[in-house]
């Protein structure tokens, strides 16, 4: 396989069979999202063909502190692939962020909070 797998990895293809390479290029395009991640617990990914020919690809990665979903519909595997995982990336991206933020402006609160001691900067 392309990517680490995680503890659980659940391809399911419904209305048609599976796909080797779809499921080859659906893993390399979660390299991406994988890196950023450090502890996953569950990647979900759905492939579905509708009756007008169109496939649904559906991406869904559990983690210890959230559940991050995408889902596309286009007419090609490859396509909808590419677009799921692109806003899967995005949330996850968008969510570290939050994380980073949060913790740098509770040590810049922290910083405030603290007094030096007044003779402590005194030169003798």
């Amino acid at each position: 396989m392309l990517i680490k797998k995680p503890q659980a990895m659940k391809i399911m293809f419904k209305n048609m069979d599976p796909i080797k390479k779809a499921e080859e290029y659906i893993e390399k395009r979660l390299r991406k999202t994988n890196r950023i991640l450090k502890n996953v617990l569950k990647f979900e990914i759905e492939i579905d063909l509708d009756k007008k020919g169109k496939y649904r690809v559906e991406l869904m990665v559990k983690t210890p502190y959230a559940l991050y979903r995408s889902e596309n519909i286009s007419e090609s595997i490859e396509g909808s692939a590419d677009i799921a995982c692109d806003e899967l990336y995005a949330q996850i991206a968008k969510d570290k962020g939050k994380l980073i933020d949060l913790k740098r402006r509770g040590a810049r609160s922290l910083k405030k909070k603290i007094v030096i001691d007044g003779n402590a900067r005194v030169k003798k």
